[in-house]
Order: structure tokens, then sequence, then C-alpha cells
């Protein structure tokens, strides 16, 4: 794959980024054309190449996600340059760390667990995340304390999150925070959309003695020949 002509000044602002992990994104695709998910694993230790991804797009500079062959044979995802036109240095620089004192006061608004699973966990397994994503609106620099721009999120929720605002028109194009205060994402107790497709959602965990139930929610689906959110659907209409 031949590397494309980036415009001089796109290349100089990439290089001035400085924190370790997107710029050892942005060096690789400068040398090579675009960076593998298995080359950000095995060559870089970074266990999860999404998030170092993230770390680039949150410097206002535009990635493209595609496909690959992976050394196995097997389709991986792929990370290269998008157009440089829509690069956004002068409005994005970069994520602002949060303070320790954020954290405590999320915890003690809304306890040790998932606003999107809704399960309690470690608080050290709970991750900060931006209600309106960072690409989308940037940081407030001075609000960076106020626990109403945030929420706490498992790490499943937060890549389920991560996945799906990506993947988002208002992301990719409009980057309008009214929308993504409409979103399911950003306020689940009370939203309009997801990701801007008229739907609703709710997730289930099982967990404990109530995996049991589980068990047996899928034995009958079995029986029956039905998938379970399609069974659960029957059920909850039989009820209401």
């Amino acid at each position: 794959m031949s590397k494309p002509k980036l415009p001089p000044e796109f290349v100089r602002k990439c290089r001035a980024v400085k924190e370790k992990r997107p710029r050892t994104v942005i060096d690789h695709i400068l040398k090579y054309g675009f960076i593998t998910t298995e080359e950000l694993k095995d060559r870089y230790g970074y266990n999860h190449p999404p998030r170092a991804a993230r770390d680039v797009r949150e410097h206002g500079i535009p990635l493209e996600t595609f496909r690959v062959t992976g050394s196995d044979k097997r389709k991986i995802g792929a990370y290269r340059f998008g157009d440089p036109a829509k690069a956004r240095f002068s409005k994005v620089s970069g994520r602002t760390a949060f303070a320790k004192k954020l954290k405590t006061q999320l915890v003690r608004m809304n306890g040790c667990r998932c606003a999107i699973y809704l399960e309690e966990f470690e608080e050290r397994l709970l991750q900060i995340d931006h209600r309106i994503p960072f690409e989308v609106a940037g940081d407030d620099v001075t609000r960076m304390d106020d626990p109403a721009l945030y929420m706490l999120l498992c790490s499943s929720a937060n890549r389920a999150k991560s996945w799906s605002c990506e993947h988002c028109a208002n992301w990719q194009e409009t980057k309008d925070p009214a929308i993504c205060r409409r979103c399911y994402w950003a306020f689940p107790e009370y939203y309009e959309h997801i990701a801007m497709r008229q739907a609703r959602r709710v997730d289930i965990i099982w967990s404990g003695e109530e995996v049991a139930v589980y068990d047996r929610l899928k034995k009958k689906t079995l029986e029956l020949q039905k998938d379970i959110p399609k069974y659960i659907k029957e059920i909850i209409e039989k009820h209401l």
C-alpha cells in the first residue's frame, strides 16, 4: 500500500504531538502509511488499539479505519490518516487530564456503578468519560471539575460507546453538542436517539445467583429456536 502525499503543514502539526501513545501511532503511520491493531498490540504493547487511535483523533487528527489481512490470514483493523482538510488542530489540542477529585465526586453522586450498564464495579475499574464526546465539544478548561459533564463507565461500556460514537454522523461531520445531549450514550437516563438512530436500548446483566435464570432463559430460547433479545421482547409485550 503506497503512502499518500500529505501537506507539509499537516505533517508538521502531527509531529508536534508529544504524548507517547498518540505519537507512536502518528510516527508509524507517517513512516508506513498505516498501522494495524496487530502492530499496536504486538509491537507497541497497546492492548486496546481503539483507545490509541482515539488518542490521535482527540488531537484533531482525522483517522480512517479499514481492514487488512493479519499475520494469521484473518481480517484485522487498521488505521490511516483521513482527509487532512478535516483536521481540527486549532479547535482541539488534546484531552486535559482529569483531576482525581473528579472521580471522587462522581462516585459520591452516583455510587461505584457504570452509568450505562447500571452495574456496580470496584472504583478502580470505572473510567471517567465525557458525556458529550471530547471530539465533538472539546474540553472547557473552566469546567474541568464539573461532574455534570462526565460519567463513570466500565471498560466494556466505554468501548461500546466509543464504537457507536465513532460511527455516528454527528461525530464524523456535524459535531453539534446539542445532538449529543439527546443521545443515549451521553444521557442514558433520558434520551431521544442512539447515535442519531431512532432506537431504544436496555442493557441487562445477570450476575451471581441470577446466572441460573439466564441459563434457563437460554435453554428455553434454544427449544423455541428464538434468539434471546426477541424472546425477551415478546415476554415484555405480553405482560405490559
